[in-house]
């Protein structure tokens, strides 16, 4: 089911070639969106999380690409420390049973 945004929305009118019309009206049904503006606006939320996620996936690419020996054992080594600290702090809370 659809999430209905609380935000204002902006009317947009666009042109689209009949096969991406055709998908959006695919979509509508598929998803059981209110409307093509919905399955719309459902389909390029999708594509913008998706670059999003491309650019955090690159950034982190460019940084273990970069990164030297010493940094990626320090980087290791902190995650190991924290990996244990959590474990341990979810445990005394009971939060892990």
């Amino acid at each position: 089911m659809a999430i209905q945004a609380t935000v204002r929305k902006i009317k947009r009118s666009f042109t689209l070639a009949p096969e991406v019309a055709a998908f959006v009206t695919e979509t509508r049904a598929r998803r059981r969106a209110g409307s093509d503006s919905e399955a719309l606006n459902l389909l390029l939320r999708e594509s913008m999380l998706a670059a999003r996620r491309q650019e955090i996936d690159a950034a982190f690419k460019e940084y273990f690409d970069s990164a030297t020996d010493e940094e990626l054992a320090e980087g290791s080594e902190w995650a190991q420390m924290a990996g244990r600290n959590v474990l341990l702090e979810v445990e005394s809370t009971g939060a892990g049973a």
